[in-house]
């Protein structure tokens, strides 16, 4: 069937303040790309060519930067879904629209989305629902028959309206009539979209199109590992590039992706799938399975990682670091040990500001932000977070969160945190210690 182009809009100038402490959400790599190229990557599978990238004047640069070829429109009002479609709707006029947020769907979703949608012309809009089992802290769909009469957020257990989570892949009609929807909320808080279809619902026809696909939402910082495996599945061919070094001693398998200028040392395993990005090397003795490695990293002797996110310039050294996400220019000192399964093996929580969010997680380490260092012998518990530019001293127990810029050690076996004075070293400068490469100032005798 013929289907029109729409437009979709792209929501992705959140503050992306319940991802702390990794900087933005949509910035993190895996896989050799950027959380954004993977969900464009995605629309485009499901045939939305026609993208606009909502964005801010926080991430605007790099975006466009990054993906020079798709329009954007920059957030100059509220934060919040009502304020980025007041700037991108009335680029759209009375057209049909897509609205997608930060949930990750199987491409083949949007597809039927369109095809239900113009298969039912009376429809003003449809609305993507996914199908629990549990419950799961979001929007439920209230429904009458097949329309939808209400959103409620957050309900609780046991007081769910249905069994549809509202997933942002909404398909509206007119856009200039939620423009028109959009403006008459009051400004302010974090549900002015839903107000506004809320106030449409009494007078137009929404649907909900029940959804039983994958579904990885992407609030919260330990996203990212469910998702890992799924963006896997999108690149099934192992690659090794040329230039790769690997020992003779080493094992390489499974579906394994390995970029160029990467050396593997002796007695060195890599099972698939794993990603490995560019110029990383992979020390004598460790053990990579399961995981996205970003670029220039080192992974040191004696070292295991699981089922992990590693940024770019992450440096260990007879380290154990399992369904972890680290960030960018992150290093730990040898013996360190990240704690990912509790004693009582139950599920793992985690602090979003003052409340303790149940991850769904039997399996959870810790979550670092950039520019951190780990001293030797520091052991992290599950579910515990370490903000950006933090130094953690030797034989510390990381208990609980450490905000941005502290420096944590211990006294009468408490953990103790205070302000960290020294800058984290830029990775430029750690190159001395790579081998054979020097550093762009001379080293002091």
């Amino acid at each position: 069937m013929y289907h029109p182009v729409i437009k979709t809009l792209l929501l992705a100038a959140g503050s992306s303040r319940r991802f702390w402490p990794l900087q933005e959400k949509f910035r993190l790599p895996i896989h050799g790309k950027t959380l954004l190229e993977h969900q464009i990557r995605r629309l485009r599978l499901g045939g939305c060519d026609d993208i606009l990238c909502v964005v801010g004047a926080h991430n605007q640069e790099w975006i466009r930067e990054l993906l020079p070829a798709v329009a954007t429109v920059t957030q100059k009002e509220e934060e919040g879904m009502r304020g980025a479609l007041i700037a991108a709707l009335p680029l759209c006029g009375n057209e049909p629209v897509l609205i997608v947020g930060n949930d990750f769907i199987e491409a083949s979703a949007y597809g039927e989305l369109r095809e239900n949608f113009f298969r039912r012309s009376h429809l003003q809009g449809i609305l993507l629902g996914r199908e629990v089992t549990e419950y799961f802290p979001g929007g439920y769909l209230t429904l009458d028959q097949d329309r939808i009469t209400a959103i409620t957020e957050k309900p609780g257990e046991e007081r769910e309206p249905s069994n549809l989570v509202n997933i942002v892949a909404h398909l509206h009609r007119d856009a200039s009539l939620l423009l028109h929807a959009l403006q008459t909320m009051p400004m302010g808080g974090d549900d002015g979209y839903e107000q506004a279809l809320c106030s449409l619902f009494p007078h137009h026809h929404y649907a909900a199109l029940p959804y039983r696909g994958t579904w990885f939402p992407l609030k919260y910082p330990w996203h990212p590992l469910p998702l890992l495996s799924s963006l896997f599945e999108d690149s099934s061919t192992p690659t090794i590039h040329p230039s790769v070094a690997v020992h003779v001693s080493a094992v390489v398998e499974g579906n394994v992706i390995i970029e160029e200028g990467v050396r593997i040392f002796p007695h060195a395993t890599i099972r698939g799938p794993c990603f490995i990005g560019k110029n990383t090397i992979i020390g004598n003795n460790t053990f990579l399975w399961g995981s996205s490695v970003g670029h220039s990293c080192v992974i040191g002797f004696g070292t295991e990682v699981k089922a992990s996110v590693l940024s770019n310039h992450v440096w260990t050294h007879s380290t154990y670091i399992g369904d972890s996400v680290i960030g960018d220019n992150v290093s730990f000192g040898a013996g360190g040990v990240v704690g990912n399964f509790r004693l009582d093996e139950g599920i793992i929580s985690s602090l979003v500001g003052q409340d303790a969010v149940r991850t769904g997680l039997k399996k959870l380490g810790t979550v670092i932000g950039d520019d951190c260092r780990i001293g030797i012998h520091v052991s992290m518990n599950p579910g515990v977070k370490i903000g950006r530019g933090s130094f953690v001293g030797t034989a510390a127990v990381v208990a609980a969160d450490v905000p941005d810029g502290s420096f944590v050690s211990m006294k009468n076996g408490n953990m103790v945190t205070r302000k960290n004075a020294v800058p984290p070293p830029h990775p430029q400068d750690r190159l001395l210690f790579r081998g054979g490469v020097e550093r762009k100032s001379p080293v002091p005798a």
